[in-house]
């Protein structure tokens, strides 16, 4: 089983003009074209003549519509703040943190494929909001599965603090990002507490929600 984990992304806009619009609706469309090809999912005709335009040959996005290599797979949607924008006037865009949030973005992509979801990833960049962070993923996830979507997962990234995760790993600064659930010394931080209390109240849930079928008892 392959789990993809791609980036759920959305862009909004402060304008109400055509052409923010023509653009907007461009960018929520590309965002889909990774798990298209990859989920055999047709494109959109302006989609599609942009991938002629860029070289793809059509023999080529005919093997992506057919290959039939997806029927194993699960979306894998990471969400961060910095994964919804704005587009400004100037057709600049910004960041404002979290609009819909993960469970309005993925619904908007399970819709698109019908596969189990797993919300793949998450952090908080400020240490003193990551406990209010995970809990408010974590209530996304409850509310996709209480509509019936298989979500099969979720996962805090990461399990330790991160080095020049800042730049991407562009720069060899040697910076600590304290965004994990333990830090570099391996003392647990206020999230890390809070996901095991997590594991503690819902370790019991079912994978395939409203279904015992692949239910995981409480051990000891």
């Amino acid at each position: 089983m392959f789990i993809q984990s791609e980036s759920s992304e959305y862009t909004h806009t402060v304008c109400g003009c055509s052409h923010a619009h023509e653009r907007v609706e461009w960018e929520n469309q590309i965002r889909f074209l990774p798990l298209d090809l990859l989920y055999c999912h047709p494109v959109r005709a302006d989609i599609h003549t942009w991938l002629m335009e860029q070289g793809m040959p059509e023999e080529e996005y005919r093997w992506f519509m057919s290959h039939g290599l997806h029927r194993r797979c699960v979306i894998g949607n990471d969400y961060y703040a910095s994964n919804e924008r704005i587009l400004r006037h100037d057709g600049s865009e910004c960041q404002v943190g979290e609009i819909f949030g993960w469970y309005l973005v993925t619904r908007e992509y399970y819709d698109r494929y019908r596969k189990p979801v797993m919300h793949t990833e998450t952090n908080s960049r400020g240490t003193d909001d990551a406990v209010v962070w995970i809990w408010k993923q974590w209530q996304n996830v409850l509310r996709m599965r209480a509509e019936g979507v298989p979500v099969l997962g979720f996962t805090w990234y990461s399990l330790t603090d991160q080095v020049d995760w800042d730049t991407e790993l562009r720069e060899a600064n040697g910076r600590v990002n304290p965004l994990g659930l333990f830090d570099l010394e391996r003392r647990i931080r206020p999230v890390g507490e809070a996901y095991r209390e997590l594991i503690r109240e819902f370790g019991e849930l079912s994978l395939v929600p409203h279904s015992d079928i692949l239910h995981l008892p409480r051990s000891g």
